[in-house]
């Protein structure tokens, strides 16, 4: 199909941060082939009105576990290590194909309705994260948890390996597949390096949690004499592309061995913030020139998955932590969660950005809202006053998943009955096996 988008504010997120105003876009297909204007003798089969639309690339959430939403207001206001090992952990432990599957469904109809069309995945049981990716049209990067503290090492490196050759590339390319050491303190450094042997042969990347707490890096520090960042250098974690989620405890060091690395970090402030791990030093990072993306973490410690949210919270921490107002300004909020994001999944020359010959991943925020006006500057706008809850339309690879605040792919209503039954089911299972 032919799409024209008449006469939005474009915003487009390119290398000169272009904010364009009553521009048209011009979609053919999954391609961009018109930023501003239609190409000579392009011929819509369906034109959208733009007027009080502001259109951006789609959100990309470099860092979540989609099916915890059925853990979402499940173990709250606690500590990090009681809430993971007392609570999570115990209920994880009883998960079962359709408690994922679920999940993950619930997980994906909020993202779209909140404008993320692109998501970096860590959990298990992946096959079902798959199979709900396809379905639903967005594009999900996979990667099945792996440790091997609890002797399942091997068990679960090789589903990881055979998710890959199952699914990387399919889904008409949406899908795409890396692996996923949950962290330095869960792996041991022979089980890293065969992760990473994989990894170079499978020609994919990792997905990591770094540096999260002040715990981990002191007894990370007291067990190795190294940093978590540290051992994964000298491990060799960082010879293939790697997400490092959180990065919060990362001195100078560390960061000269990110930067060294090519390691991008996704910063998750929502989760940082309500586990009061700590805020990540986002500027120097940045500063240092390591590419730092966004994400949400899982709901059992956000509560959402609501990327919005997330570029607000990580400009206004940055200007708290700098005592500086100009800190983390709001363009490089939004690219974090655009064109950083597409960068750190190595995806920048398809998404993250409107320009011509890139995918048509796109989101539009209607604008015609009370706290939206008056529009002086579209991408403070953005970042400081829009919510999840004003996008309207989605796109991803010219397709429509949500149109006047509807998903066209997913059910709403029976998935809201579905997860709250599984979520009963689990629960459940969870309290016979205590009893």
């Amino acid at each position: 199909m032919k799409l024209l988008i008449r006469a939005p504010t474009l915003v487009t997120v390119n290398a000169r941060d272009d904010v364009l105003e009553g521009a048209d876009l011009a979609i053919d297909g999954d391609t961009i082939v018109g930023v501003g204007s239609s190409p000579a003798g392009f011929v819509p089969d369906r034109i959208v009105d733009g007027r009080d639309r502001i259109v951006l690339p789609g959100l990309i959430n470099t860092h979540t576990h989609l099916s915890m939403t059925l853990m979402r207001n499940y173990a709250d206001d606690l500590e990090f290590w009681p809430w993971l090992l007392e609570r999570v952990k115990p209920l994880e432990d009883h998960l079962l194909p359709e408690d994922v599957r679920i999940g993950a469904r619930l997980g994906l109809a909020e993202m779209i309705r909140g404008g993320t069309t692109c998501f970096h995945d860590m959990y298990f049981l992946m096959d079902e994260v798959a199979d709900e990716v396809a379905q639903a049209g967005v594009r999900g990067r996979l990667c099945g948890a792996l440790f091997d503290h609890s002797g399942r090492g091997d068990a679960l490196l090789e589903a990881a390996v055979a998710l890959h050759e199952r699914w990387h590339g399919k889904a008409d390319g949406r899908v795409t597949v890396g692996l996923g050491p949950h962290s330095p303190y869960l792996c041991s450094a022979g089980y890293l390096r065969e992760i990473i042997g994989e990894a170079e042969r499978l020609k994919c990347g990792l997905h990591i949690h770094v540096a999260e707490t002040d715990r981990e890096v002191a007894e990370s520090r007291e067990r190795h004499g190294l940093s978590p960042v540290q051992r994964l250098a000298e491990i060799g974690c960082f010879r293939v592309p790697t997400v490092a989620a959180h990065g919060i405890y990362v001195d100078a060091a560390d960061r000269r061995l990110l930067r060294e690395g090519n390691v991008s970090v996704a910063h998750n402030p929502g989760s940082n913030l309500k586990l009061a791990n700590g805020i990540a030093p986002v500027q120097e990072l940045l500063d240092d020139g390591i590419n730092v993306s966004l994400g949400t973490d899982g709901a059992a410690s956000n509560n959402n998955l609501n990327l919005f949210e997330e570029m607000h919270l990580a400009a206004l921490l940055q200007k708290w932590l700098k005592r500086d107002p100009a800190a983390l300004p709001a363009r490089r909020a939004l690219r974090m969660a655009t064109i950083d994001g597409a960068k750190a999944l190595g995806m920048e020359a398809q998404i993250g950005s409107l320009e011509v010959g890139k995918q048509a991943d796109i989101v539009l925020v209607d604008a015609a809202q009370p706290h939206l006006a008056p529009r002086h500057d579209p991408v403070a706008l953005l970042v400081y006053s829009a919510q999840a809850a004003d996008v309207c339309m989605v796109l991803v690879k010219g397709r429509i998943l949500l149109e006047d605040r509807k998903l066209t792919t997913i059910d709403a209503e029976s998935l809201l009955e579905h997860a709250t039954e599984q979520t009963r089911q689990l629960l459940a299972r969870a309290c016979a096996a205590k009893s």
